[in-house]
């Protein structure tokens, strides 16, 4: 059996998700729909939630801008 080095990836409901983003659930949906936010992953009709792991990347793409340059805070 192999071994994973990787820790599992978890799924975040939207609350978590915009705290750690700093937008509003409006917001969040309105970035889906110009495709320019992870999507969420619908587990039943009532329930949505992302990839925790796609939240983190996309931080990290925004963190270092658009040029791939860091942003100095």
């Amino acid at each position: 059996m192999p071994a994973f080095d990787e820790t599992p990836d978890r799924l975040i409901t939207i609350k978590e998700v915009s705290r750690r983003v700093g937008l509003g659930k409006t917001m969040i949906y309105r970035k889906i729909a110009e495709g320019t936010f992870p999507q969420q992953y619908k587990l039943s009709p009532f329930a949505a939630r992302w990839s925790e792991a796609e939240i983190s990347k996309w931080i990290s793409d925004v963190k270092h801008g658009f040029e791939g340059k860091l942003r100095k805070v």
